[in-house]
């Protein structure tokens, strides 16, 4: 305090600050890059524990027997499914209802925005069948939830045979201290979105659904199946939900547990633990593991019917099987064994999740990455941004050079209009407004005058319009005050800076991943760019910086991740899907990206594209 209290130390410092400037902000980028990098170097990580006493051991008995009873469901269901064409509802209620639960229906419906061309759907129409068992050992104030999705095709009807079998093996226990609500949703996440509005009584994304029959208590946790195999050779726990939320860390833990107890090969990413840590191999796979998790996080949509969970403060997370070429094989009795004592020590929670972290990383599931550790990566980058914001202050405080005859110039004692200034602000955000309602408003308008689908008029209506957004603040100063001062540039200049340095200190504290990609892109073009600096190398590099090729380049890094390579065509087409999504996922489920990107950072970077060329 002392340091800055002192007028003459303060001064000296700030003198410093300003002299280095530039060297101390390059030294930040790359120690904020190292940083983030040897995170996943395993002497750095902690190990992960159980937080929750309740859950603290896993000595509980498992005794689920009918592995082979519950694959014979999931043909049946299989069969049932197919001479349906869908959701066999009937069956599905009959079967349930023998097995003693108290069984509910919920029909739903939702016309998409647009086609949703990846699962070829436009008009979706469903039902979701639930049956609770209640329970007989206390006042039935609090629930569990076990899903499977009914899905097209061959797809997870082993899922949907193991809930029915531990529906009935359950049945019969008489230790349930909470209602065990067994749910089959159709049209996966749309389904589940449908029953989770009508269960909370809210509806935020304007689905029509039936008001559900029948409720269990407020819901402690909840696990979703996927498994379309009868031989599994590990499970995969997928923890990415909706905007990047996470479920409580002990969640996690006591899935690891037991497939430590049980003998169960398990995986997260896909990717299995390694010890040799200490080899360069072993670093690269942690490293691999790690950014999967940054890149799935980042882009904000749920990776499995659990991520909407997550919204209504609800632990979740699925369990997919995984049949690989692994000689190591795991029948149904086991994964019914494990989910049984999942929800055994689930069952004996006598408040929420809530001792471990929310807010971490995993480049394996024995070993996280505490908030407390990443966010310095993070911190290190956003420096520089206040960095350059005191330089630019300090500029502009400073009284302007005189010239060799004692003269001021007159253009560096102009003071900046207030129109040059705000007319930048102004029309980016208007552009940033356009690219995110125009797509949608548009798209039959385009399919009337361009031979394209909808989906595509979408996805072209938005690179349009965040193409044409490059020329329209570009010198849009000089409309108003008929010029640019320099003065002008480096005021336009430091809000930017500051703007963003409060934008994406916002986006790191919701979701650290799609902040730190974002950071790693924008702080160097905030950091460097000028009028002065050369126009055409500067324009590309801040093309290439740009948020839409950083989505590009990002799609490309993260099937390099998954070890599946595409050529470039192919990477195009999967861009062009994933802005598709993207835009989806907002309307039907309230994922934030989109509108962060169309109406705050583009907008944002809009602004150092117009300070280049600025005149």
């Amino acid at each position: 305090m002392g340091l800055l209290s002192d007028p003459n130390r303060r001064r000296a410092l700030i003198s410093l600050l300003t002299r280095l400037n530039a060297p101390i902000c390059v030294v930040c980028y790359m120690a904020g890059v190292a940083w983030f990098m040897g995170l996943a170097f395993e002497p750095f990580t902690l190990r992960t524990y159980m937080s929750e006493n309740a859950m603290g051991s896993t000595m509980v008995e498992e005794r689920f027997p009918a592995g082979e009873r519950a694959l014979a469901t999931g043909r049946e269901f299989s069969a049932h499914k197919k001479k349906a064409g869908g959701m066999p509802v009937d069956w599905l209620v009959k079967t349930m209802q023998s097995q003693g639960l108290e069984v509910f229906t919920q029909r739903f419906s939702r016309t998409l925005p647009f086609p949703d061309e990846n699962k070829e759907r436009y008009m979706v129409k469903g039902t979701n069948v639930y049956g609770i068992l209640r329970a007989p050992r206390a006042p039935r104030t609090e629930a569990l939830v076990l899903s499977a999705s009914c899905i097209p095709g061959d797809n997870n009807n082993q899922a949907v045979g193991l809930l029915l079998g531990l529906a009935q093996y359950f049945r019969n226990q008489v230790y349930w201290a909470k209602d065990i609500i067994f749910l089959v949703n159709e049209h996966d996440l749309i389904g589940m979105q449908a029953w989770l509005e009508g269960y909370h009584h809210t509806n935020t994304t304007g689905m029509d659904w039936s008001p559900l029959q029948g409720r269990g208590g407020s819901i402690q946790a909840a696990l979703s199946l996927e498994l379309s195999s009868d031989v599994i050779t590990s499970l995969d726990l997928v923890l990415e939900g909706l905007n990047g939320q996470l479920p409580n860390l002990d969640l996690a833990n006591l899935f690891y547990a037991f497939c430590q107890k049980i003998g169960v090969l398990c995986t997260t990413q896909g990717k299995l633990q390694r010890n040799d840590w200490d080899s360069v191999s072993g670093y690269s796979h942690a490293v691999q593991t790690m950014m999967l998790m940054v890149m799935k996080q980042a882009s904000g949509r749920p990776w499995g019917d659990h991520g909407l969970f997550l919204r209504y403060h609800i632990e979740a997370a699925t369990i997919k099987g995984i049949n690989s070429f692994r000689q190591y094989k795991t029948d149904i009795t086991t994964i019914g064994r494990l989910m049984e004592g999942m929800y055994r020590k689930l069952n004996n929670l006598l408040e929420r999740l809530h001792q471990s972290y929310f807010f971490y990383l995993m480049p394996s599931l024995s070993h996280f990455v505490s908030i407390g550790y990443y966010m310095p990566a993070f911190g290190l980058l956003a420096v520089i941004l206040l960095l350059r914001a005191l330089d630019l202050w300090v500029q502009l405080a400073s009284p302007p050079p005189r010239t060799e005859d004692g003269f001021v110039d007159p253009e560096q004692m102009s003071s900046p209009g207030v129109l040059s200034v705000l007319t930048p602000l102004v029309i980016s955000h208007l552009t940033g407004v356009a690219l995110y309602t125009l797509p949608i408003r548009f798209q039959e308008m385009a399919v009337e005058h361009f031979p394209v689908s909808e989906t595509e008029a979408v996805v072209l209506t938005a690179i349009a319009v965040y193409t044409a957004g490059l020329a329209l603040p570009h010198n849009t100063h000089r409309l108003l005050s008929g010029g640019g001062t320099e003065q002008g540039w480096k005021v336009l200049k430091m809000v930017a800076v500051l703007y963003l340095a409060v934008l994406l200190g916002c986006t790191a504290l919701i979701n650290f991943s799609l902040g730190f990609i974002l950071a790693l892109t924008l702080v160097p073009v905030a950091a460097f760019v000028t009028p002065h600096a050369p126009k055409a190398l500067s324009a590309f590099v801040l093309v290439i910086l740009s948020p839409a090729c950083t989505l590009l380049f990002s799609v490309f890094f993260f099937q390099e991740l998954q070890e599946m390579p595409i050529s470039f065509l192919d990477g195009w087409m999967l861009y062009l899907s994933v802005i598709s999504q993207g835009i989806l996922d907002h309307c039907l489920y309230g994922s934030l990206v989109y509108p962060l990107i169309a109406l705050l950072v583009y907008p944002c970077w809009l602004l150092f594209w117009n300070i280049l060329f600025w005149k």
